[in-house]
Order: C-alpha cells, then sequence, then structure tokens
C-alpha cells in the first residue's frame, strides 16, 4: 500500500473529510467520493451522474455489509482477501460494480482451485459476468480433464443437454479414445433415464463415432435398452460402421474431410520436427505431427534461417531455434518464432557459436551446451533469460561435448555422449542450477554420438548414436535414484542425429541419418509394452535437425490437419429414416 494510500484510509478509519456514507441494510460506511470512482466506473456513475453533487448518503440494495465492507477496503488498500467462503459473492458484487481489481482477484482465486470436481460449477457460475477469462480457462479445463471429469464429477451429471452438447462436440476435448465420450454420454442419460432418453441421439450425433472399435460399437447397442430402441441412434451407428469400412480403403487424411463422423479431435500438444539437413545442405522446413490425426503437416511461409545440429526450445507460447550451422559458419544467433502469430524474430546471440548444439529448458532459462565453434568442441555451457534478452556463462562441463544430447528430469539437466574431437563418449553428467555445478554420473554401456536423449516415465532414455564404427539401434535408459542404466527394447532403424520427443505417453524418434543416408522414418516407443513401431512418415528426409513439443496453444488448429465442422443438423438429416 501507497504513503497516500495508507493517508486516505487512515481519514476513512477516523472518518475525517469523507463526503459520502454508504448504507447495506443497517452497515453505515463513511467514505471518499474521489477513492471509491478510482477503484469502480460504477461508483463513478452513482456519484456524477445517478445523484446530485449535494447527496451524501447512498443506499445500495442486494448486497452484503460483510462484502461491501471488502471493497471498500480494497478501494483505499488495493488488496483483498479472497477465501472459499467468500469468493462467490465477492465475484459477483464486484462484476456489479466493475471493480475490476477484485474480479482479477477473484478469477486468480478460482482458477487456482480449479479441479475435476468444481470445474463444471466454477465455468456455470461466471456464465454472465463479465470478466470471461476465468470462465474459458474453467471450459478449457473441463476439455483438458474431460475424462477425469466425466467419472468422478456429480456436477457433470446435472448438466443441462445443451452444455454437455456444447463440451462434447469441441474438437478440443482431450480423450486418447473416443469412447470415453461415448461411456460418458451413456453415464448422464442413465443418471435420468425417462428424461434424458429422448436426447440420446442428438448427443450421439456429437461423437466420433467411426473413431470407435466397430466390434466395441455393436455391443454398446445390443447392451442398451435406450439405444436399442431408438431407431434414429441405430441408424446414426449404422452410418458411422459404414464410415469407417469406407476409411478402411481410404487415406485416412481424406478421410477426415469426407467423414465428419471419423473427424479426429484437436491434439493438446504438437510435435515440431525443425530445420535439418537434407540434400545438399540445410532446409528451414518445419513439420507438425498431429498425433490425433496420425499425419505430418507442413508448417507454410516460413522465414527461419535454414540450419542443421541446432537445438530447439518451447517455452512462453514460442519456439526458439539456437545455434548450428547455415552450411557457411557455425552459429552462435537464437531465432525466436511465436507461435500465436507466426512471426520470427532474431534474439540475442550466444556467447559462443555452437553447432551441435545441447539445448534444453529447466525453470523458464534456455540452456545451450557444448557443440563445435569451428576451432573447438565446447565444455562451455550459457543459459538464456527471455524476460531481459540475456544470455549467462554458467560453469563449464566436465568433458568437451559436441554432438550430444540433454533432457531436464528433477530439477537437474543430464547430457550423455557427445564428441570431444577425437573419440565417441559413453559418459554423462548431470547439472544443478541451486549450486552451479555438473556432476559426472555412471556411464553409458555405449559410445554415443549424434545421440538422441529425452526424459520418458521417470527416466533418462540415451537412444541411437554413432559409436565411432556403425550407427546404432539400441537404446538405454538411466535410473537417477540407482545411478544405473538398464537396457531397452532397440529400435527398429538404425539411426544418429534424429530429432527425439516424448507426446501422448509415447517416445518418438524422427528422421536422422542410418548409415547410408537421410530418412524419413519416424518410430515411436511405449515403454509399456518395451516396443517400438513405425507410425508416418515425414514429406522432407533429413538428419541433424531438431524436435520439440509445443502445447497450450489457442490456435493449436492452425498446426494440424484441417478439420470440418461437425454440424449437427447434417448429421441429423442423415439420420432420419
Amino acid at each position: 500500500m501507497s504513503t497516500s494510500s495508507s493517508v486516505y484510509n487512515e481519514l476513512r478509519l477516523k472518518k475525517q473529510l469523507c463526503d459520502a456514507v454508504i448504507r447495506v441494510d443497517n452497515a453505515e460506511f463513511h467514505v471518499h467520493k474521489v477513492i471509491l470512482c478510482n477503484c469502480s466506473t460504477y461508483f463513478r456513475a452513482l456519484f456524477n451522474r445517478w445523484s446530485s453533487p449535494d447527496n451524501r448518503l447512498f443506499e445500495i440494495p442486494n448486497v452484503s455489509p460483510e462484502v461491501m465492507k471488502l471493497i471498500i477496503e480494497f478501494a483505499y488498500t488495493d488488496f483483498v482477501p479472497v477465501t472459499q467462503e467468500n469468493v462467490q459473492e465477492l465475484f459477483v458484487t464486484a462484476d456489479r460494480f466493475n471493480v475490476m481489481g477484485i474480479i482479477e482477484a477473484c478469477s486468480d482465486f478460482l482458477e487456482e482451485q480449479l479441479n475435476p470436481h468444481n470445474c463444471i460449477g466454477i465455468w456455470r457460475f461466471t456464465d454472465n459476468c463479465y470478466y470471461p477469462e476465468i470462465k474459458n480457462k474453467a471450459f478449457q479445463f473441463l476439455l483438458n480433464h474431460f475424462e477425469a471429469v466425466a467419472t468422478t464429477s456429480e456436477e457433470f451429471l446435472q448438466l443441462s443437454v445443451q452444455e454437455l452438447g456444447k463440451i462434447i462436440e469441441n474438437d478440443q476435448l482431450s480423450v486418447k479414445k473416443e469412447k470415453t465420450v461415448f461411456e460418458a454420454i451413456l453415464r448422464w442419460v442413465t443418471d435420468s433415464t425417462e428424461e434424458r432418453r429422448e436426447h440420446i441421439s442428438l448427443l450421439l450425433s456429437k461423437v466420433r463415432l467411426a473413431l470407435m472399435p466397430p466390434e466395441y460399437v455393436i455391443k454398446s447397442v445390443d447392451d442398451n435398452e435406450v439405444m436399442k430402441s431408438s431407431e434414429e441412434c441405430r441408424t446414426l451407428l449404422r452410418r458411422a460402421m459404414e464410415n469407417m469400412l469406407d476409411i478402411r480403403t481410404k487415406d485416412f487424411s481424406n478421410s477426415i474431410i469426407c467423414y465428419p463422423l471419423a473427424c479426429p479431435r484437436l491434439p493438446a500438444a504438437v510435435l515440431l520436427a525443425i530445420g535439418g539437413w537434407s540434400g545438399e545442405g540445410p532446409t528451414n522446413g518445419i513439420e507438425a505431427y498431429d498425433v490425433c490425426a496420425d499425419c505430418w503437416v507442413k508448417i507454410p511461409d516460413n522465414e527461419l534461417t535454414p540450419r542443421a545440429y541446432h537445438g530447439t526450445a518451447f517455452l512462453n507460447g514460442s519456439v526458439y531455434c539456437v545455434g548450428g550451422t547455415d552450411n557457411i559458419q557455425q552459429l552462435s544467433t537464437v531465432q525466436r518464432f511465436d507461435l500465436g502469430t507466426h512471426t520470427w524474430q532474431e534474439v540475442a546471440p550466444m556467447h559462443s557459436r555452437r553447432c551441435f548444439v545441447c539445448v534444453t529448458v529447466l525453470d523458464g532459462y534456455i540452456y545451450a551446451m557444448g557443440g563445435y565453434n569451428g576451432r573447438n568442441r565446447l565444455s562451455t555451457a550459457e543459459r538464456y533469460k527471455p524476460r531481459t534478452n540475456q544470455w549467462t556463462l554458467i560453469a563449464s562441463m566436465n568433458a568437451q561435448r559436441s554432438d550430444a544430447c540433454c533432457t531436464t528430469l528433477q530439477g537437474k539437466i543430464y547430457i550423455c555422449g557427445g564428441f570431444n574431437g577425437s573419440e565417441c563418449l559413453l559418459t554423462a553428467e548431470c547439472y544443478t542450477p541451486e549450486t552451479n555445478q555438473w556432476t559426472m554420473i555412471a556411464a553409458m554401456g555405449n559410445r554415443r554420438s549424434g545421440i538422441g536423449v529425452v526424459t520418458y516415465s521417470g527416466y533418462v532414455f540415451a537412444v541411437g548414436g554413432f559409436d565411432g564404427t556403425a550407427r546404432l539401434r539400441t537404446v538405454e535408459a538411466y535410473n537417477p535414484d540407482t545411478d544405473t542404466w538398464s537396457d531397452m527394447a532397440s529400435m527398429v532403424q538404425r539411426r544418429s542425429n534424429f530429432g527425439i520427443a516424448v507426446i501422448d505417453d509415447r517416445l518418438f524418434v524422427v528422421g536422422g541419418f542410418n548409415g547410408f543416408s537421410t530418412t524419413v522414418g519416424v518410430e515411436s516407443y511405449n515403454i509399456e509394452a518395451d516396443h517400438w513401431s513405425y507410425v508416418p512418415e515425414m514429406e522432407i528426409s533429413r538428419s541433424a535437425l531438431s524436435c520439440c513439443v509445443v502445447y497450450g496453444l489457442t490456435n493449436i488448429a492452425e498446426y494440424v490437419a484441417p478439420r470440418p465442422s461437425l454440424q449437427v443438423s447434417e448429421v441429423e438429416e442423415d439420420t432420419v429414416v
């Protein structure tokens, strides 16, 4: 609280120089008009337009003395204690009086309280408020945690058919399997069968039925009396089965356009493959992997400087491309891509040129380690703070490392393998930011340069690479609790200098060099099955690329395969017998 605010509040408490009295029920508050005008357009209008200048007493209905006291104290101190008990009344009253500071404080409080059991209540509660941000955040939380909400929340069962329809038709609804949505509808209908059975065909028309296993659909209809007795439901499900059969004979990406009932939902995150070495030199090509549509999408209008052997990092809605080479020189430059505006900007360069660099993000900083400056393999490391646009040197590593790879786990950075100028390395070390210190950890079982390193399921995975003789398929995982490495299932294809990332609870390796040529090939690994399998290929064959996962984008639809709008009216027309 500023000195002037403190003085005004002291005068208020002593009822000195006050020129108005706010009466709520039987409570009276002596105030200064100018102070309340400063925090609320409502009071400005009340004092200046809705009353005469000599009016001193103002009766305000439909608000409790306790909440009015908090609002007046906020006007003088710029502070309000928001609690579980007062947040709803305080929010509604502040919205009525347009006290933006309190609205924001209540919104922040409600956002912190969001969970699967109350997000629907908060979404509905803020339905008619002037401040839409918390409503949007509550709705997005509901979409992101739909499975938990639909299976555990009592609020879910109280939704109207219109509210439930709005939720399940949303492309951003996050579910691993579409049958989660299907089963949620059945749970809602079953809670009040006689009242809700008439809505089931409307709700089912908003489900991507053709993405569900056909045998599951058939069994569900046979087992559910409501669906079995609805001719509209049976017709809709038959149409979905026909779509499933058609899709099996056509390219899936075309099926997205042709069959709304097979249209995948938008993913919560997207895997980007950026730059790399393709053909005779570096490329600036960027492709995005859409995990829901299971396909790659080319990102157009790209102004990235062609570069290879670089690093990438996602932070605060932007992708940073760090170091590498443009085939003329080793780079210290850094370019930032704003995913919201699709614009590129050059930010502060690193202290050193770094080709074959390792890049990661930890606690809001971008770290760049090792690499090759055109003369020497580097042991130096530095970190970038976006808010100040500055790079700062940190402690050097214990070894010179270029063509290594790094990841973060439990607040530390792990860097593995690489090349020191004379041999491929099997050593690894970790960095602790609090002490600014590097510590050697257990060595890997294989020498690996051009390695891929990523955190997955609580382990540090070291994948593929070059051991000085051949490209590798082998994979090993590091347990930081025991300081030991364990062999995991090998990749299908040998590769080095590939992109690596974890998305959709799977580990992906992208492109790379197989010992003979660059590749478009992509594989994914599932730790539960300990198994690698191919996924769709990229359009561009490349090695020395870098991958990162981007998420939390309001414009995620601009980075995925196009989706048609699922028009309920069209579906309903199709389902009429």
